[in-house]
């Protein structure tokens, strides 16, 4: 069982860290520009801000996991994705180009004219990313549905070759020397539109066994009754807690911008956010083990012991990599971050260590949730997280710490809050709804056993 899990989560694993490993060359190429600093702090708060309205998105990965139960169902769920991520898009169109958005750059940031009207623009130019990200993690989520990570895998490393290979094309391009901010708008195009073209040739590509694997184990009843408000219902938990995660960091640089060498620090954040991110982000992908090995005998208790060893690892290697004169070579060779700023990531950096403990058990609650239909059982944690980091953020005096170490050591306390509420509300919370036609799921059906599984569809057979 171990190797499956493994062979499973490795594609996933290798195309979460090719990402965040991508990401460093865009912030190498950001600092290789003309006012560097600049470019990555609007860079940075601009993208924060397109975080906060496609967080959400990343959820709908889950609806195609979960809920796409043949054709019917699929096209049911991809006009919910496309309608939500449309109006997404509006919204981020509208913070562009009205005094609204002014208000939340200039005014509630403090930054400067000028650099309010880079982060304005830059946001202008990221208003199709939520569609193009949102039918992105549909597809993704039917592929790793038939267990198909390899796909998956492949289209990552696709948009993050693209990306890179933009990254030194632009470079020593005039126009983009004379407009830095363009680089990133760009190379995050080139990434994003070449993932999701290789994740739906995909799919295309198997998508008689998508279909031959939900005919043989979801009745044709379930696929009929499936509604827009049903997958509404479903997904407005999740698309909350992620709403509410994503808005975690900008609270974040909120507060960071405002403190002294606000423009440093949000630097020093835009560099901490993407490389810490590399060690341990895959950690989420473990929520998809119980849906993909729903029905195999016995299969949470594997993966509960599989979660903890991960969580294990990559607490370890972000020891060796942060803790260890490793972490120099990364920020100024690899990455051409210059020794001042350098310095200043350190210590965020060591602090970020400890973010794998509580994303390994949050991941495979998120998992469990998921595969009992009970996603409002989760809704709760989400603002538990931002309600946390508000309090740290207030609390601490200034002269103890200040910048991106209080920045990060108030995520952390936000990290921890979360993953206590993500317990009890599995633990305690109501039952839920089940998918439609099969009933209502148990609480506490997590335990790892055969019937805690076929609770959820008793007609399924194992197929892990």
């Amino acid at each position: 069982m171990y190797s499956q899990l493994t062979r499973f989560v490795l594609p996933l694993v290798l195309a979460m860290v090719a990402y965040e490993f991508g990401k460093q060359f865009l912030n190498g190429g950001m600092a290789r520009m003309p006012d560097a600093v600049e470019t990555l702090a609007s860079y940075g708060l601009a993208w924060g801000i397109v975080t906060v309205l496609s967080s959400s998105l990343s959820q709908t990965r889950q609806l195609g996991l979960v809920l796409a139960n043949g054709e019917s169902a699929l096209g049911t769920v991809r006009r919910f994705v496309l309608v939500f991520s449309a109006a997404l898009s509006a919204f981020l169109a509208v913070l562009a180009v009205t005094p609204a958005g002014v208000w939340l750059i200039r005014d509630l940031h403090a930054v400067d004219s000028g650099m309010t009207e880079v982060v304005l623009r830059a946001m202008f130019w990221l208003v199709p990313v939520p569609i193009l990200d949102g039918l992105l993690r549909l597809y993704s989520g039917l592929l790793i549905r038939i267990r198909r990570t390899d796909i998956v895998s492949y289209a990552s490393i696709a948009g993050i070759v693209g990306s890179i290979v933009s990254v030194f094309a632009l470079l020593p391009v005039d126009a983009v020397r004379s407009e830095p901010i363009l680089l990133p708008i760009l190379a995050t195009y080139a990434g994003v539109v070449g993932e999701l073209l290789f994740t739906f040739i995909g799919y295309r590509r198997n998508r008689a066994v998508f279909l031959a694997e939900t005919e043989d184990a979801d009745g044709a009843s379930s696929r009929r009754s499936l509604t827009l408000s049903y997958v509404f219902r479903f997904f407005w938990p999740l698309a909350l807690i992620m709403m509410v995660q994503g808005g975690s960091r900008p609270l974040v640089n909120l507060f960071v911008s405002r403190g002294t060498d606000g423009t440093e620090a949000l630097a020093t954040l835009t560099i901490v956010y993407t490389l810490a991110h590399l060690p341990y982000g895959w950690l989420n992908e473990i929520r998809n083990l119980p849906a993909a090995f729903r029905h195999k005998a016995d299969s949470l208790v594997f993966i509960r012991r599989f979660a903890a060893a991960c969580g294990l690892i990559s607490f370890s290697s972000m020891v060796l990599l942060f803790w260890t004169p490793i972490r120099g070579f990364l920020l100024e060779t690899l990455i051409s971050v210059p020794p001042e700023l350098a310095a200043a990531c350190a210590t965020p950096l060591m602090i970020f260590s400890f973010f794998p403990l509580t994303v390994m058990i949050r991941a495979y609650l998120h998992g469990i949730g998921l595969i009992q239909h009970r996603t409002k059982a989760l809704a709760p944690s989400g603002p538990a997280r931002v309600i946390a980091i508000l309090i740290t953020l207030l609390v601490v005096p200034d002269g103890l710490v200040s910048g991106a170490t209080l920045g990060v050591g108030a995520l952390l306390c936000g990290f921890t809050l979360e993953t206590i509420m993500v317990w009890y509300g599995i633990t305690y919370g109501t039952p839920g709804s089940g998918p439609p036609g099969t009933g209502r799921s148990k609480p506490g059906t997590e335990g790892g056993t055969s019937a805690s599984l076929t609770a959820i569809d008793p007609a399924r057979p194992s197929k892990a």
